[in-house]
């Protein structure tokens, strides 16, 4: 309840916001509702998992590529900062970016601009960054892995979310809540009751 009563202060403005929290805490649920409750709602909501591109890729997936910038580069391609503009990016994994797409992610927190791989020519996003990572920042930036004006940039506002051994009480609601999904999913006649001492187990 804590945590959204900050994101729905957050929310409607264009400040950056940074999730942690370990793997399943559910950031993405919580960049998601960032998102929802903003106006830029009807806005692509893009995610990009910054850990699964590989390094020699991850420059002309954010920020697009020219016609011949490179071998395979067969036509000129937007991206994801261009396709997010009017909406908002959730770099998901942001501690496993590599150092030189951190030096134009950097960029683009401060002046909103950038230009595609292969393009002497500047572009502009107004995309809202929202950025998650398992990781503790402050270690990598000390181990010289993550850039530390990039991390204070990314932590205008920083969320920590807590795994669920640390909140006990909210599986009977979580417990609930998947019931009815799977009831409303496959149709069935009524929700299962589920014994209080299951619960407790």
């Amino acid at each position: 309840r804590e945590l959204v009563g900050v994101v729905r202060t957050v929310a409607p403005t264009m400040i950056t916001v940074l999730l942690t929290g370990e793997s399943g805490t559910g950031k993405e649920v919580f960049a998601r509702l960032i998102h929802d409750l903003s106006s830029r709602k009807s806005g692509l909501f893009i995610t990009v998992n910054c850990g699964a591109i590989p390094e020699g890729l991850i420059e002309s997936e954010l920020f697009g590529h020219e016609k011949g910038s490179f071998t395979g580069a067969s036509a000129e391609r937007k991206g994801f900062f261009e396709s997010a503009n009017d909406g908002s990016i959730f770099l998901d994994e942001i501690g496993e970016m590599p150092l030189s797409a951190q030096v134009k992610l950097l960029r683009v927190l401060e002046t909103g601009k950038f230009t595609r791989v292969g393009s002497a020519k500047e572009r502009s996003t107004n995309a809202r960054i929202i950025a998650a990572t398992n990781r503790d920042l402050e270690i990598e930036v000390r181990a010289g892995r993550f850039r530390a004006d990039l991390y204070y940039r990314l932590r205008a506002v920083m969320l920590r979310l807590p795994p669920l051994r640390n909140r006990r009480d909210d599986i009977p609601f979580l417990v609930d809540s998947i019931l009815r999904d799977i009831v409303s999913r496959h149709s069935l006649p009524h929700i299962p009751h589920i014994e209080g001492e299951a619960i407790e187990f």
